[in-house]
């Protein structure tokens, strides 16, 4: 649903990325809301895509049928680029400034593999966040913000985004607690 005056606007979603120690973890919390109502509290917003034999991760923020069109425009380019997430990257947001179709979608994405996170916008943006934490949503500068204080702790990176994530669903009226939990481990850090 669009924002106008005439239906409420939707809200939702915190969406983090944690890269520490050779292994990036994305985490999503599952609440969407529609104004003040909380519509669904299990959705599902990170996902794992595996396209010729290289595994990427994805959360999104924003409309949910915007960002799944965003993400099949993503692992199309991933199969066109097998391994060059940054190609692929680039090439979406390409496409996502230039298409009259695609420069409505209202969603950021975050998009990870074992060597870089990324951001992505409508804008055309394609960053490359430093800190090894970058976030999205609603709560995302909450849970940015307890990753970084959290960064130079003994925890790992899974641990350091659940406890992030907890943080932001305690601030944020517009995340909750049921986390959607994703991970990949550097080639060079694998057994």
């Amino acid at each position: 649903m669009r924002n106008s005056e005439s239906s409420p606007s939707m809200h939702g979603t915190t969406i983090l990325a944690v890269r520490k120690g050779g292994v990036i973890c994305l985490a999503g919390d599952g609440q969407v809301s529609l104004g003040p109502t909380i519509v669904k509290g299990d959705a599902r917003k990170v996902r794992r895509l595996e396209v010729g034999g290289h595994a990427a991760l994805a959360g999104f923020a924003g409309a949910t049928a915007d960002a799944f069109t965003l993400l099949e425009r993503l692992e199309a380019k991933l199969e066109q680029s097998p391994g060059q997430l940054r190609r692929a990257a680039v090439e979406l947001a390409k496409d996502w400034r230039t298409d009259r179709y695609l420069r409505r979608l209202e969603a950021m994405l975050i998009v990870a593999d074992e060597n870089e996170t990324l951001l992505l916008t409508g804008q055309g943006d394609v960053l490359a966040p430093e800190g090894g934490a970058t976030a999205i949503g609603s709560g995302g500068n909450f849970a940015l913000a307890a990753a970084r204080a959290l960064m130079d702790s003994e925890r790992s990176a899974e641990e350091i985004a659940r406890r992030a994530m907890a943080i932001a669903a305690e601030i944020c009226v517009y995340t909750n607690g049921r986390l959607t939990v994703e991970t990949l481990i550097s080639a060079s850090e694998a057994p």
